[in-house]
């Protein structure tokens, strides 16, 4: 999949894609149902996805709580994996963010990525002050030599499918839920980093990522499953992952410590993608180490069995 960041300089080879429009923050099954049509709309051209970098929310509201479902890298992830060619990864900024509704579908759309059809969700808005609306996009498309499909919100067993109920569900420890909408489990993906090796102490080694920039799911232990995306330990894995701030050991900042099942090797330094399967418990504190392993042992015992029957 090749990734363009200026609608300015484009390839030769990259115009002429028929795309899908929108922040696919997620790639939930909304968005696979968009690009679905893409796909459709001209099966001959390239298959593109059109997004924003920053994500807009994130550039009008910079202070805002972390909101993001997936880092820009994991959502590139998914979007290979379902078979799109051109991630039109364009730099959100301040020029970009003040062109009209028929700016955008002139300066972008038509003459700078020259794109032959695009779909967007029937709730699609763009332009400065997102006053433009789909309808719109399917009038200049007429003007401009573009086509426009509209696709329908899609609705599932609990109601829309959008970034915000699946955000919902994560915050109240329902990842079931939210893979339903998801159409994949819910992924946190980073590089490992250096810890204090508590873990190891203990005699449960974690691989420790950040979680800067992400909405954070419900504090707690999970049953995991875990994609090493790269290094000598390349492949996949089951485990059991705390997510929070450590309270047994007074911590500050939020991360995730996964303890992959039968593991043994060094992962600093590597890209791993931990899948959030089922919530376990709340984080507690503990009268003591040996309480704590006695709770650890339960947990990774829980985790195992459920992972074995999906």
């Amino acid at each position: 999949m090749r990734i363009i960041r200026d609608y300015q300089y484009v390839e030769p080879q990259d115009r002429g894609a028929t795309v899908a429009i929108g922040n696919f923050d997620g790639v939930h099954l909304g968005h696979q149902a968009v690009i679905a049509l893409a796909r459709k709309a001209v099966p001959d051209a390239p298959l593109g996805v059109v997004t924003f970098e920053p994500h807009p929310r994130q550039y009008f509201a910079p202070d805002a709580p972390p909101f993001r479902l997936m880092s820009r890298a994991a959502r590139a992830t998914r979007l290979a994996k379902l078979g799109v060619d051109r991630l039109y990864e364009l730099n959100f900024n301040a020029a970009l963010a003040g062109l009209t509704p028929e700016g955008f579908a002139r300066k972008v759309i038509a003459e700078g990525l020259g794109l032959r059809h695009v779909v967007v969700g029937s709730d699609f808005c763009f332009g400065k002050g997102r006053t433009g609306t789909a309808k719109d996009l399917v009038r200049f498309g007429a003007e401009m030599g573009f086509g426009v499909t509209i696709a329908p919100l899609l609705e599932g067993d609990a109601g829309r499918v959008s970034s915000t109920a699946i955000r919902t569900a994560l915050t109240e420890g329902r990842p079931r839920d939210a893979a339903a909408m998801l159409g994949h489990w819910h992924r946190i993906e980073g590089i490992v980093v250096g810890g204090e090796q508590r873990g190891r102490e203990l005699g449960y080694p974690t691989a420790n990522m950040w979680i800067d920039g992400l909405h954070p799911p419900r504090f707690g232990v999970y049953a995991v499953l875990v994609d090493v995306q790269d290094g000598p330990h390349k492949g996949s894995y089951t485990g059991a992952a705390s997510l929070g701030v450590r309270p047994m050991f007074d911590g500050q900042v939020p991360n995730l410590e996964t303890f992959l099942f039968d593991f043994k090797g060094d992962l600093y330094g590597a890209t791993l993608s931990v899948g959030l399967v089922e919530y376990l418990r709340p984080e507690l504190r503990f009268d003591g180490l040996p309480a704590l392993i006695a709770q650890m042992d339960a947990d990774c015992a829980r985790a195992r069995t459920i992972l074995a029957e999906i």
